[in-house]
């Protein structure tokens, strides 16, 4: 998977994309979740997460109060452990990791706590959600750094005959 390319070609088709986001915000079809969903789950049947892991390499998820319950428990560490060593708070006020790429990332691209990870890691690349368009640019930002959410813009694009 050349990561490289897809990002050339998603700072290439931004204005594009971003265009087209809009209108549907203006003017959502009426069968959009469904486009949506159906889109989701066709881009995802080629492409595989496990080959590219370019989200955690690049960009961290932010921890809510909840995923640092969860996480810490899993650890067996005290939350405020858990915070200590592997969280800061961004100038949103936000907690994200203190280094990238992702502490949780094994050499396989897998996840060493895939089954209790962050809200924001299980939602990415925000693909399958209802009504899209309230989050235009999150997904005009994920194109850049998601292979698979470029696909899912440019499908979408072709499904609704853009």
């Amino acid at each position: 998977m050349d990561l490289e390319l897809y990002k050339k070609q998603a700072l290439q088709k931004q204005k594009e994309h971003k265009k087209f986001l809009d209108g549907l915000k203006k003017k959502p079809p009426k069968n959009l979740d469904y486009i949506v969903q159906e889109t989701h789950e066709e881009v995802f049947e080629k492409v595989d997460c496990l080959q590219c892991a370019n989200c955690c390499k690049t960009t961290g998820p932010l921890y809510t109060e909840k995923d640092i319950e969860r996480i810490s428990k899993h650890l067996r560490m005290k939350q405020v452990d858990f915070e200590a060593k592997f969280l800061r708070v961004d100038e949103d006020n936000d907690k994200v990791l203190q280094n990238l790429p992702c502490f949780f990332l094994n050499e396989d691209n897998t996840c060493s706590i895939y089954e209790v990870r962050p809200k924001a890691c299980r939602e990415y690349p925000h693909t399958d959600r209802k009504k899209i368009y309230q989050i235009n640019n999150l997904m005009i930002k994920n194109t850049v750094i998601c292979p698979a959410a470029f696909e899912f813009v440019e499908k979408i694009m072709k499904n609704l005959g853009k």
